[in-house]
């Protein structure tokens, strides 16, 4: 089966699913039967390319690597906005990397809606409009028969939602707890080591895993971004980031940290969803946890996310929740779930 692709955003992860169809391709459709092809790609700083009879990976990466702009490969098209890219294309699913804006959502919630309403499959990274906005979008979805793939939301590559959705629904969640923040993990894992928390978001900074700008991190707004991803689309709520119970980690000191491993305790940002007597709510907040419990151990950039169920007890998923190859395959992962259900 032969799928179309347009890439909104070719930042690290649309480049890093450019990697992965150069490298990959042939495997991909002999193994799954799935040719994805890139037909068309636009970016608000790299410019866009667009050709009907498909854009060769390898050729994406070499261009941008020697010139920083897309607008130097050959092809039918170029200088199209994202949502003249969505409409003119011939794209059938559409790929939306840009930017995350846990306010409103945008420009993200204009481009999926878009994509949606043109029958158009979606696949996305971006916490905005599946954080805000994601029972509409998946209204829209359902009323044209389309996909949306979100699973790169939460835990990058790491199946977070597809083992919530497809092999644990029936298992009966109860509740959710996790890190589900590697920039804060790590933050609080060098200050156990004795760094301060000043020195430790520098180094966290310098290591590409945190922003320039950390509040969205630190503060906890992503990790609350996350656990209503995770409320809504595993247990059904309706929450919005104002629900969430929030708290980030600014305010722990190093006699914090020191106080909790005097007692056999560590620190970590702790994101938990659970649902009591019909109700769903949700937290983020600095936790003190014994150093047996499954999560204690989880150090680093790395994400782990236990589910608790009726019929199983505790199932605990470790695996690492960001970086550029990594959120690459969660996209991969989605295009692979659209072809085992419409592929036929």
């Amino acid at each position: 089966m032969h799928y179309n692709l347009a890439l909104i955003g070719f930042g690290n992860v649309g480049q890093a699913l450019a990697q992965i169809f150069r490298d990959k391709h042939a495997n991909l459709a002999q193994q799954f039967g799935a040719d994805f092809m890139i037909v068309a790609v636009c970016d608000l700083l790299k410019g866009s390319v667009c050709d009907p009879n498909g854009l060769d990976p390898a050729t994406l990466l070499d261009t941008l690597t020697a010139t920083g702009k897309l607008e130097t490969i050959v092809a039918p098209h170029h200088g199209w906005d994202a949502l003249r890219t969505i409409a003119d294309s011939g794209a059938d699913v559409v790929v939306e990397l840009s930017y995350t804006d846990l306010k409103t959502g945008e420009p993200a919630l204009t481009h999926l809606r878009a994509a949606l309403n043109a029958g158009k499959h979606v696949v996305t990274t971006n916490k905005g409009p599946i954080a805000l906005h994601y029972a509409e979008l998946k209204k829209i979805a359902e009323t044209k028969g389309v996909e949306i793939g979100a699973e790169g939301t939460v835990m990058s590559g790491t199946p977070s939602l597809r083992l919530g959705l497809e092999l644990l629904a029936a298992a009966g969640i109860t509740r959710l707890q996790g890190i589900i923040n590697g920039t804060t993990n790590y933050i609080l894992t060098q200050m156990e080591a004795g760094m301060t928390y000043a020195d430790a978001l520098k180094e966290a900074q310098a290591k590409g895993y945190a922003e320039a700008d950390p509040t969205g991190d630190v503060e906890g707004y992503d990790a609350a971004g996350k656990a209503v991803i995770l409320a809504n689309l595993l247990m059904g709520a309706a929450l919005t980031m104002n629900d969430v119970d929030r708290v980030g980690i600014t305010g722990l000191t190093p006699q914090d940290i020191s106080a909790a491993a005097a007692n056999g305790e560590r620190w970590k940002l702790i994101g938990k969803v659970e649902k009591a007597n019909g109700q769903v709510a949700a937290s983020v907040r600095p936790t003190r946890l014994s150093i047996t419990h499954p999560l204690a151990s989880v150090g680093g950039a790395t994400n782990a996310l236990t589910f608790t169920t009726d019929l199983l007890g505790d199932v605990t998923l470790i695996g690492p929740g960001a970086g550029r190859l990594e959120t690459g395959y969660a996209v991969l992962g989605d295009l692979l779930a659209i072809h085992r259900r419409f592929g036929k």
